[in-house]
């Protein structure tokens, strides 16, 4: 936002320079983002100075060019070449000298030197209105008064403003702070505490007046929960011209192009006051002014010459014919004011800050007015906004006070009451703040203070502050103003708020998150509006009342859709070897009911490592997602994961994932058809996991601390000749109902099929280690082990060893 400070000194006179200025609102959380000077001339005439033609000839070598003498007060004339064709013998001029730039009218500069021009010598430049950025008149030279002195500086003629703008970075909720009048306000809070000498001073509308009431324009609202207020009144004998100087340069100053001086007159008073106006074409009403919504797909045409589709729920300023505006936000194209205007309807009102968010962004626009009215603007600044402007349009347009004010207000919002502690301020600062500080701070800020007592302060919040609503709050206004580079530095003493807690939901989710991104996969975070293709078994589909399109009419059942769409994009560039994993919510509905969950979806296409010259074989996506599976899960707490086969819509192959007989997700071969919707034409293995039902579990126990074991571990192999249908599954089920003490680990370490071994049967190497917690084991008693496991495994798999 453009903060004007010549603009800020008509409501707070203060002797600060600009830099003390910009380092006092930058305290106050009202941030300069950085400053910019303005010049209503650009350049400010610098180097241009009065000068008196002494003579004229033509030129010797150019028909259409003038040889001029011509002295500037300096010791000998200037000789300066001219095109203009008015130029003459004893005229007073505009002389730009050698080393000035000129910002012309186009916006171009020109820097004048010494030169010659078609042989003869010129030494600067006699200048029209548009070379020196004073109009827009190139017909010739401008000649001024004869009495004026020459060397007498251009700038001393005329009447040029010379300003510094700051850019504030403002925060959503300082609604109060966008205006002039706003941050002044913020600044004489802060010259009130620190005592610095200073002038407030409020725009003046005590000369309102009304001249006759014999253009009434009556006002009826219709829809009040979006318009709680609406005042108006109506000028005639307007006379619609370009605005003043200072006006066009106040505007100018803060980026807004100058219009007529109608319409500069409400962009000066939004810019002032913060409160947004609009000037309506009196003449082009017909009737009364009516505040209403239009039926759905009424066309109706901008200021900017756009025809748009209103909703049901736009709320727009109508007379009794047609619709003219879009409240709070647009004018429109046939009721604007123009050259032709003679009688205009002022408006000031308050509209409800949703639905002005609603339509603004269902059409589109962002004008200074929505900016103001989505965030909440002073209800009790409507009327007198509504005088200034009317004061302002009498004195520089001519016009004349045709009506009372016609007035729509429904009662104010009783305004906030807080009660602030003592205590809760030195709790939250961190040390105590004087008594009289706080009084000082707070009627500096306007609040009200209501009453005093040993333990606090009660106080009324003035409703401009419709961001302060808590005691907190209160605290950050009083921090503000205080200063937060007058807190004491003291050590840190850390406390946990809320206090620590291991079993906490979004520290799991972290720490799986940070595991699978060591292991090489990347997190995705995907809509969670889908098409209805799309759709799960997750209870019934949650439609979406008014979706922006057909695929993005529901609200997702799975993620697994989500994860084959980002598969898809990336393989269309070239992006072959993906692991992906996403966090996200499901929705559903039951009996009237919406439901939601949380997933966790895991995603492997294409090979699992990239290619190296020390890998001589990559492994095998299937059985390295069950690996990663299964770390996450024994990281989880779930020590006897199984791998149910089972069949399921979105996989070829499928696997329920039990764990103390408990289902707790899928993992599997995506359907070919499946893969075939996306364009996908390579294989994909997706794990969808219930992450609501695992956490759960997974906080079932306590957290307790296991020794790390003294003694050594033990290691045996055996390499088993198994039938083909025979699951290492199986055999590790097997080996752990065989011996539960002191086997630790299984692990395959081989498969071998094909030659040297019979029709039907394969080759696994299988490690098992054994420890136990309170000796060391003996060769003896690792042997009877492995013996039982053998006979075990012959009964059971008729295995044999090899």
């Amino acid at each position: 936002m453009k903060i004007s400070h010549n603009w800020l000194q008509q409501f707070l006179k203060i002797d600060l320079t600009v830099d003390e200025i910009a380092v006092l609102l930058t305290d106050l959380g009202l941030e300069v983002e950085g400053t910019e000077s303005f010049e209503s001339i650009p350049g400010s005439l610098k180097g241009v100075v009065v000068g008196e033609v002494l003579s004229c000839i033509q030129h010797p070598n150019a028909d259409r060019l003038k040889l001029t003498k011509v002295t500037i007060g300096s010791e000998a004339p200037l000789t300066i070449v001219c095109g203009a064709p008015n130029v003459a013998e004893g005229q007073k001029v505009l002389v730009a000298t050698i080393g000035t730039t000129l910002h012309m009218k186009d916006g171009k500069s020109l820097k004048i030197a010494k030169g010659k021009i078609r042989g003869e010598v010129s030494e600067g430049m006699i200048c029209a209105e548009d070379e020196l950025g004073l109009g827009e008149d190139h017909d010739g030279i401008m000649v001024l008064d004869s009495s004026l002195n020459v060397g007498t500086p251009a700038a001393d003629l005329f009447d040029i403003e010379n300003d510094v703008v700051f850019e504030i970075g403002l925060t959503p909720n300082r609604a109060d702070a966008m205006s002039h009048m706003g941050v002044a306000r913020d600044l004489r809070a802060v010259c009130l505490l620190r005592d610095i000498p200073h002038e407030w001073n409020l725009p003046e509308i005590s000369s309102f007046q009304v001249d006759n009431t014999q253009k009434t324009i009556s006002v009826e609202v219709k829809d009040e929960s979006r318009c709680s207020q609406y005042y108006g009144l109506s000028i005639t004998d307007v006379h619609v011209a370009p605005s003043p100087n200072w006006l066009q340069n106040r505007l100018k100053a803060i980026g807004i192009s100058p219009k007529n001086n109608v319409v500069d007159i409400t962009n000066y008073v939004l810019h002032e006051l913060g409160q947004p106006l609009h000037a309506f074409d009196a003449g082009k009403l017909q009737g009364n002014i009516v505040v209403k919504t239009c039926p759905d797909d009424t066309a109706f045409t901008t200021l900017d010459g756009t025809e748009r589709s209103l909703h049901k729920e736009d709320l727009m300023i109508c007379d009794s014919k047609q619709a003219h505006c879009i409240a709070g936000i647009f004018g429109g194209m046939h009721s604007g004011v123009d050259e032709q205007t003679t009688t205009v309807f002022l408006e000031s009102a308050y509209f409800d800050p949703v639905s002005i968010r609603k339509t603004a962004k269902r059409h589109n626009l962002n004008t200074d007015a929505s900016f103001r009215f989505e965030r909440g603007i002073d209800p009790e600044i409507g009327i007198m906004a509504l005088k200034r402007a009317a004061i302002l349009i009498k004195n520089l347009a001519g016009g004349i006070i045709s009506s009372e004010i016609q007035e729509f207000a429904r009662p104010l919002n009783p305004a906030s009451q807080i009660f602030l502690s003592y205590d809760k301020i030195k709790h939250l600062v961190g040390q105590a703040i004087e008594k009289e500080d706080l009084n000082k701070i707070l009627v500096a800020l306007d609040i009200e203070i209501n009453n005093v007592s040993e333990t606090g302060i009660g106080m009324t919040i003035p409703r401009f502050r419709v961001d302060v609503t808590r005691p907190a709050d209160v605290i950050e206004e009083i921090l503000r103003v205080y200063g937060y580079n007058n807190i004491k530095e003291r050590a840190l003493r850390y406390q946990a708020n809320p206090p620590y807690q291991w079993n906490d939901s979004h520290k799991l989710e972290a720490a799986i998150a940070q595991k699978l991104t060591g292991f090489g996969f990347m997190e995705t975070i995907n809509n969670s509006l889908t098409r209805p293709d799309a759709a799960a078994n997750f209870h019934q589909t949650v439609s979406i009342v008014n979706p922006l399109g057909k695929e993005l009419s529901i609200m997702r059942q799975s993620l697994t859709p989500n994860a084959l769409e980002v598969i898809a994009f990336n393989l269309n560039r070239q992006n072959k070897q993906l692991k992906l994993f996403e966090f996200g919510n499901i929705y559903g509905k039951k009996n009237y009911h919406y439901l939601e969950a949380k997933r966790l979806c895991i995603s492997i296409t294409g090979a699992v490592n990239n290619q190296h010259w020390d890998l001589s074989k990559t492994p095998n996506a299937f059985f390295y997602s069950k690996g990663i599976l299964g770390d996450l899960f024994q990281g989880l707490g779930y020590h006897d994961l199984e791998f149910r086969e089972t069949t399921h819509p979105h996989f070829d192959v499928a696997f329920e994932l039990m764990s103390r007989k408990k289902s707790y997700g899928h993992f599997g071969l995506v359907a070919s058809e499946m893969l075939e919707t996306y364009d996908i034409d390579q294989e994909v293995y997706v794990a969808h996991l219930d992450w609501d039902a695992l956490v759960k579990a997974a906080f079932s126990h306590e957290l307790r601390y296991q020794e790390v074991p003294k003694f050594p571990l033990m290691r045996r192999d055996f390499a088993l000749l198994l039938d083909e249908e025979i699951t290492f599954e199986a055999l590790k089920n097997t080996a752990q109902k065989t011996e539960q003490n002191i086997l630790k680990e299984i692990q395959l370490f081989d498969v071998y099929e094909g030659k040297n071994l019979p029709k039907g049967k394969k080759s696994y190497g299988i490690s098992f280690v054994f420890q136990d917690q309170n000796k060391t084991l003996t060769d003896k008693q690792v042997d009877k082990v492995m013996e039982k496991l053998k006979q075990n495994f012959t009964r059971e798999f008729n295995a044999e060893l090899r």
